[in-house]
This record gives structure tokens, sequence and C-alpha cells, in this order.
């Protein structure tokens, strides 16, 4: 079993980290199914309000997300990837838990999309308390449903 105790997350800002990541999710399913090459892979790490956060075992990348912080779904973590090696080890609940707490300083709720074919991811997010609250058919590629999800301390707005 893989040693993950040395596990560190950090905010990355390093493009060629991206790209390395990138490879990962274009060798990897939902990806692969997907038609995600690694050029459209790639370009979900640019734009405005998007944090990429990597989680480093020693020099190696175990895995990272990318994080919306701005416009009606602040707190959307548009990608969660383990590296397949530490599938299974708890990298993705480690990532969860940080994106949680990152997110719970500007919003009370956390959203990602899920593919309804990836029972393994599926199962991990409703194991941290995500519920689904919608489905997006055709949305990355025709003929697959998306799963939105998400876990809240309540509305944006109280009161």
């Amino acid at each position: 079993m893989i040693n993950t105790r040395n596990i560190v997350i950090r905010e990355c800002h390093d493009p060629l980290v991206f790209d390395m990541c990138a490879d990962l999710m274009a060798a990897t399913d939902p990806w692969i199914t997907l038609g995600m090459d690694k050029a459209r892979c790639r370009l979900g790490f640019e734009g405005l309000g998007k944090e990429v956060h990597v989680a480093w075992n020693d020099e190696m990348i175990a895995g990272f997300t990318i994080l919306q912080t701005a416009g009606s779904f602040r707190g959307y973590i548009q990608t969660l990837c383990a590296a397949p090696i530490f599938r299974g080890s708890g990298v993705g609940t480690r990532l969860l838990h940080y994106c949680e707490e990152r997110v719970s300083a500007y919003s009370p709720n956390l959203f990602i999309c899920v593919s309804e074919f990836n029972k393994g991811a599926l199962k991990l997010y409703t194991n941290f308390g995500f519920k689904q609250v919608g489905s997006i058919p055709d949305f990355v590629k025709e003929g697959y449903t998306e799963l939105l999800l998400r876990k809240t301390r309540g509305p944006l707005v109280k009161g």
C-alpha cells in the first residue's frame, strides 16, 4: 500500500505542473470515456476565478483539484483527480476536505459534477455528504449525463 502520510496540498501556479496534471486526467477515466484528450484537459486550468491545488507525496503528484471561486457557483470543484497509484488510498477524500475548508471561507455551498457512469467517484462524493441536486444530459459529451451534487451549510443569503 502507498504511504500517504507525507501528502501536502498546496496551491499551484506552475504551467509545467498543469501539463503533468492534464496528462494524468487524459490517461484515466472519466476523461477517456468523455473523449477529453490532453489539450482539452489542459484548457480546464485556464480562466478567471480558478485555483489549482496539488496534493504532493514527496516529489510525486498524488492528485489535484481545480476550484471555481467566482460567480454563482463559486465553490464549484471543477476537477478532482487522484493519480492511479493513489486511488483508494484516501487522497480523494483529503482533497475533498481541503476543498471544503477552502470554500467555507467564502461560500456555504460546495458543488461538484460527476459522470453518471463514474460509480466509484459518485460513491466517494455521496459518502462525503454530497447530495444530487440535478442532472445534465449531454453536457460534456452526447449520450452521457453529468450529475450535479451539492454539499451545503445553508443558502447564500440568510434571513
